[in-house]
């Protein structure tokens, strides 16, 4: 019955994924692109925030189901940076072509705003290095990542607004509700987001209930579904949303940016909720303690991400960079048993792209960005 359920379970996911999607679109075109595309990237990751809190429900009541916490947001995560990344670069490049455009150079250009998320991401992931080496996720760590959060947010917020995108480049849904009069469309995103979290509240626990007896009953690793099946599905719509904006060519950027900031929210506030939701499970205080699997799964996606934030410092996203984030996840992907040497690869890779980042520091690049931010806007450094 529980392999049955996911006839209803695995659409409904990403129905309510659509629907808090189609809420946040419609919300984040009154706010600054920035901003919006953090509350985007948070609203739309709310049906893996579900996932994973169930799951770390049911490891508190059964121990057997411990190894399955770190699988959601590491498969998360590594669809971001293998799979969206280069979903991005690809479709602004073959639709940049069908417009005539000069493609011999394919080039994704970030603009200074953008240097707040990709250097967001480094605190995060060098946090997420202490956590790999002491083995465990408790309560404090749940605070200094969700305070690196909070930080990014307030960086966000001090970037004067503009829109995010046209009216008329809206998806119909979305561009129904922002027409429509006040009231009407603040009912309209309200409805749609609670629509979607009602269906997720009942949804959650027999979506996973239904990925783990399917896993069973075709022998497959249960860790591997939960890994690579449920972050597919709910982050369903935001690769559409992102192959919306790519496929407009000029706001490929905004699509790129989308996924850092959702990568910024599974490295700190989904992750942080993790040792709440656990402790209040097992009715106590209590770290999670991740066996040698888990933590290889952590520094594989810390090197990913290691990785990819190099690439987007120069604030720009080329064709090798793109092939290169897909050819690895792809590989990883079809080859499991590849990761301990996938670490490796990553890591030497990241280890001499820092060495160039450092040597060509005099270049544009997502600090110099960020320092003539803080000057105009931010108000941190004069």
């Amino acid at each position: 019955m529980e392999v049955l359920s996911a006839l209803w379970t695995f659409p409904a996911i990403i129905l309510a994924a659509m629907l808090i999607t189609w809420a946040a679109e419609s919300g984040q075109f009154f706010i600054s692109q920035g901003l919006a595309l953090a509350v985007l990237a948070w609203v739309q990751t709310l049906p893996e925030f579900a996932v994973e809190a169930v799951i770390a429900l049911d490891a508190a009541k059964d121990p057997s189901k411990m190894h399955l916490i770190t699988a959601n947001f590491t498969g998360s995560l590594r669809l971001f940076v293998g799979l969206g990344f280069p979903m991005v670069y690809f479709v602004s490049l073959f639709f940049g072509k069908a417009k005539g455009q000069n493609v011999k150079s394919w080039v994704i250009k970030l603009d200074d705003e953008h240097s707040i998320a990709i250097l967001s991401i480094l605190p995060a992931i060098i946090y997420f290095l202490a956590i790999y080496f002491k083995g465990t996720l408790n309560i404090f760590d749940g605070l200094v990542l969700t305070a690196i959060y909070f930080l990014y947010l307030y960086l966000l917020s001090k970037m004067p607004p503009h829109d995010t995108e046209g009216i008329e480049d809206m998806g119909r849904i979305p561009k129904y509700v922002v027409r429509s009069k006040y009231p009407l469309n603040v009912i309209g995103i309200t409805g749609l987001f609670v629509l979607g979290a009602v269906i997720i509240y009942f949804s959650a626990q027999p979506f996973l209930n239904s990925m783990l007896a399917i896993a069973v009953s075709i022998g497959v690793s249960q860790f591997v579904f939960v890994q690579w099946v449920a972050p597919f599905l709910s982050e369903f719509p935001e690769k559409l949303s992102a192959f919306y904006w790519a496929k407009k060519v000029t706001k490929a950027p905004m699509a790129l940016i989308n996924f850092v900031s959702s990568s910024i929210n599974q490295w700190t506030i989904l992750a942080a909720m993790i040792p709440f939701i656990y402790s209040f499970g097992v009715g106590r205080i209590a770290p999670i303690i991740f066996d040698d699997h888990q933590r290889l799964e952590i520094l594989l996606t810390i090197v990913q991400s290691y990785l990819a934030f190099l690439f987007l410092a120069s604030m720009d996203f080329h064709i090798f960079e793109a092939c290169a984030l897909f050819i690895l996840w792809l590989v990883q992907f079809l080859v499991p048993s590849t990761r301990h040497a996938m670490v490796w690869i990553y890591g030497a890779w990241a280890a001499i792209e820092t060495v160039r980042l450092i040597k060509d520091f005099k270049r544009p690049n997502a600090f110099h960005s960020f320092l003539k931010l803080s000057r105009s806007h931010l108000k941190i450094l004069k």
